[in-house]
């Protein structure tokens, strides 16, 4: 269930109940898909009475040991050097999402149409973050990856030119979608605005050193323009305005169509997933929960990455799908699907085995497929 190297490391830095019940926790995530503490207090197999457990779960959340930077940037890093080689350009997004009535500003690694999530923080208002929220979520993460070079990905709500200078400070590169109201200037224009320039769908252009917002003091920067067209009369309703320090277009757009790996890990992470909106935990707690799940999704990641390797993902679930483009199941899905399947044979062993000795004909089917299973077992 656990990668080797996350059980070496966890092992180190927790004391043995603490590393046993995290264990626990994520075998739950994984098999339950749930993170409400009530829910995971009805569901852990330990024998003690439920308000025990209930408290002892609560009590587990409060540790000062599930700390990101000790607990979770080390595996960070195992990752990178495992799966990232330095000469690769690292694509990092940062969103924020709401989750009941916590406003959840996340970092994430884009890996494989994925987002790893890498440092998350919980803002203590309503709405939108602003330049130093966006800092303070950045900086340790362009520490973790001082030696790669980055890319950073952001939507409409950090397509501000103050970010985009402070990151050219940093030296990083960036990718970050602007309002279309944005007014821009080019050398010897008058001002005008994005929404103006005439982008149509099937279009693109790139306008390098431009003067961005009416604003003084900011330097300049490239600006491009995408709309994908239409395909068999469905679009989007309206294209991107990137803002950027790339050197093209084709390299702008093409970063920040990763940008939407994102949005699949918060839906992994909500309804269509971990169900994170059911929790009520405290900010503390939810912190800790959100560290939980991370080191779920990555171990689910996993798992899945090395059943398609295999090239047993069939038996997990469809392939292709008449009229669909994009895989229907991700590494994520696979790798949870894969872990239920096995266990769903361990409960219904005997009348699986019956089953069998009636459909004899199809011993060859299934002998392949006991096989597959014995392989994913490996994984766990």
């Amino acid at each position: 269930m656990l990668p080797q190297f996350y059980q070496i490391h966890l092992q180190q830095q927790l004391k043995n109940t603490e590393y046993l019940t995290l264990k626990i926790l994520i075998y739950l995530l994984q098999s339950q898909k749930q993170v409400s503490i009530e829910l995971l207090a009805s569901l852990m197999p330990y024998p003690i009475q439920f308000e025990s457990r209930r408290r002892s779960l609560q009590r587990f959340l409060k540790l000062s040991c599930l700390e990101i930077d000790t607990l979770w940037f080390p595996l960070v890093q195992e990752i990178l050097k495992r799966k990232f080689p330095k000469t690769q350009q690292i694509k990092i997004t940062i969103d924020r999402t709401q989750w009941r009535d916590k406003n959840v500003f996340v970092i994430s690694l884009i890996w494989d149409k994925l987002a790893i999530p890498l440092y998350w923080q919980l803002l203590d208002k309503k709405g939108s973050s602003n330049l130093e929220d966006q800092k303070s979520l950045i900086r340790p993460v362009l520490e973790l990856f001082k030696d790669y070079e980055i890319i950073i990905l952001g939507d409409r709500e950090f397509g501000s030119v103050k970010l985009g200078s402070w990151l050219c400070e940093q030296q990083v590169k960036f990718v970050v979608r602007v309002k279309q109201e944005r007014y821009i200037q080019q050398e010897d224009k008058e001002y005008t605005r994005l929404s103006g320039l005439g982008l149509l769908p099937g279009t693109s252009f790139f306008l390098p050193d431009v003067k961005v917002t009416k604003q003084k003091g900011f330097g300049q920067f490239n600006v491009a323009g995408y709309w994908r067209r239409k395909y068999r009369g469905k679009g989007e309703d309206e294209g991107w305005y990137l803002l950027t320090n790339l050197g093209s277009s084709q390299q702008a757009i093409a970063a920040f169509k990763c940008r939407s790996g994102i949005e699949a890990m918060f839906k992994d992470c909500k309804t269509g997933g971990y169900n994170l909106e059911k929790s009520h935990a405290n900010n503390h707690r939810l912190k800790n929960l959100i560290l939980l799940i991370a080191l779920a999704y990555t171990c689910a990641v996993f798992q899945g990455k090395k059943i398609k390797r295999m090239g047993i993902q069939k038996y997990i679930g469809r392939l292709t799908e008449l009229k669909r483009s994009q895989r229907r199941h991700s590494s994520f899905w696979i790798g949870l699907y894969g872990q239920s399947w096995v266990m769903g044979m361990e409960f219904c062993q005997d009348i699986v085995h019956e089953l069998m000795v009636i459909r004899c004909n199809k011993l060859p089917f299934f002998q392949r497929g006991l096989r597959a299973m014995s392989l994913i077992l490996r994984i766990f």
